[in-house]
């Protein structure tokens, strides 16, 4: 084999290896929150620069264990999967975090696995529950008509896991339609890399600050 035929067998392997070494830095500089849930586990890279109130919010009930022991409560394939406000026995929790203004006008679209905020009709009334779109859905994305939903992360890994959530045979509980006739639970939501959001977090400016009364 020439020396030329070799290095051009190398090409592609060098080119691969500089991508992977100016991605990992970048992937590296996100927060990334691991799903463990009783199908597997689910990573979520999440994206501070463009959904920073969103970002801020969930990682707030992250580290608050407000996920812990949930259910996807609302599982429709092809379209997405739901968690963040119910027990195994339907019975709600709420997060005391305020609710989270839209920011779905990011420019990030709920493409196939990426994580969006929930709400009611109100555009501003996110709070702790969140979907994995399973598919495209351009339906939600934010346009002249309506306000789109918030598109804040993305999976990484586990999207097999997430295919499997959403194959599973659901039907309707009590007032509750879509909802996994054998439930689904998150066992436990961690952030990955603390030390990485500490340096993202948003900070109070000092005037935020109560002044102590002397």
């Amino acid at each position: 084999m020439s020396g030329k035929t070799h290095f051009k067998r190398l090409v592609p392997i060098i080119i691969t290896l500089a991508f992977l070494l100016f991605s990992l830095p970048t992937m590296a500089e996100k927060p990334l929150v691991l799903l463990t849930t009783e199908k597997g586990e689910i990573t979520l890279q999440l994206f501070p620069e463009l959904a920073p109130k969103s970002v801020s919010g969930f990682l707030n009930l992250v580290e608050d264990f407000h996920y812990d022991g949930l259910i996807f409560h609302r599982v429709i394939e092809d379209f997405m999967i739901q968690s963040g406000g119910y027990t195994f026995d339907m019975t709600r929790r709420e997060p005391t975090a305020p609710d989270i203004v839209s920011e779905a006008s990011n420019g990030l679209q709920n493409k196939r696995g990426t994580v969006a905020l929930a709400r009611t009709s109100d555009p501003n009334s996110a709070r702790a529950q969140f979907f994995i779109n399973h598919r495209n859905n351009p339906s939600l994305d934010p346009n002249p008509k309506q306000a789109g939903y918030t598109v804040f992360g993305e999976v990484i890994s586990g999207m097999p896991v997430v295919d499997e959530i959403a194959k599973v045979p659901t039907g309707i509980f009590g007032d509750y339609q879509d909802v996994p006739k054998e439930p689904i639970r998150i066992l436990s939501a961690k952030l990955l890399n603390p030390m990485v959001w500490e340096k993202l977090r948003p900070r109070k400016l000092s005037f935020e600050r109560p002044i102590p009364l002397p």
